[in-house]
This record gives C-alpha cells, sequence and structure tokens, in this order.
C-alpha cells in the first residue's frame, strides 16, 4: 500500500486549484477547489472520469448540455468528451475526481 501525503495545490487556471492526490496502476485520483466566479474552459483527456462534489454547486457544461451538480452527487464524464465548469455560487466548490487510465502527470502541472 502507498500513501501519498498531503500536497500543494497548483493553481491551474485563474481561481482554480488542483491538487495530485495517489496514482495507482489503473486509477488516480485529485482533489479540486475552484473559487466563486472561476471556470474550467473546455477541455478533454482521454481519461473517463468520475468525480464528487463535497462542498459548493458547479455548473458543467458537457456535449452542450449544462448540468448543475451539487454536494454530495457524482458524475462521470466519458474519455474524450469536451467538458467545461463554472462556480457561478457564492462560496468555493471542492471536490475530487478519479481519472481511469491514471492521470500521472497532467499539464496543469507544469
Amino acid at each position: 500500500m502507498d500513501v501519498v501525503p498531503d500536497a500543494e495545490a497548483v493553481e491551474a487556471v485563474d481561481g482554480v486549484f488542483l491538487t495530485q492526490g495517489a496514482v495507482g496502476e489503473e486509477t488516480s485520483i485529485q482533489r479540486f477547489e475552484i473559487e466563486p466566479g472561476a471556470t474550467v474552459p473546455e477541455h478533454d483527456h482521454p481519461h473517463e472520469q468520475i468525480g464528487m462534489i463535497t462542498e459548493g454547486s458547479i455548473a458543467f457544461v458537457v456535449d452542450g448540455e449544462e448540468r448543475v451538480v451539487e454536494a454530495g452527487d457524482t458524475y462521470v464524464i466519458p474519455g474524450d468528451e469536451p467538458h467545461a465548469a463554472a462556480n457561478r455560487g457564492d462560496e468555493p466548490v471542492v471536490g475530487y475526481d478519479i481519472f481511469s487510465p491514471p492521470r500521472a502527470n497532467p499539464d496543469w502541472q507544469e
């Protein structure tokens, strides 16, 4: 078993903070915090992305459809599916994403 200590968050885009967690052979996990008014621009990656919101709510746009995901909700975004997100609320959004295959060296770490 590997234990990954809490790491320093990286501000990937203005107001969007990502923290790389454990990376296994089949999956990886990252924590995110998105400040009020911040947006994650549309992007895609080959990894299936499964996540959970633990605080706040966020609006995802996937395939042109907007879906609001709130604390306690889980979601899945297929690999290679363009998606974006925005925090339109008054409090930070906090959550976790799991990627398969693992996203060991995401470009936001650069």
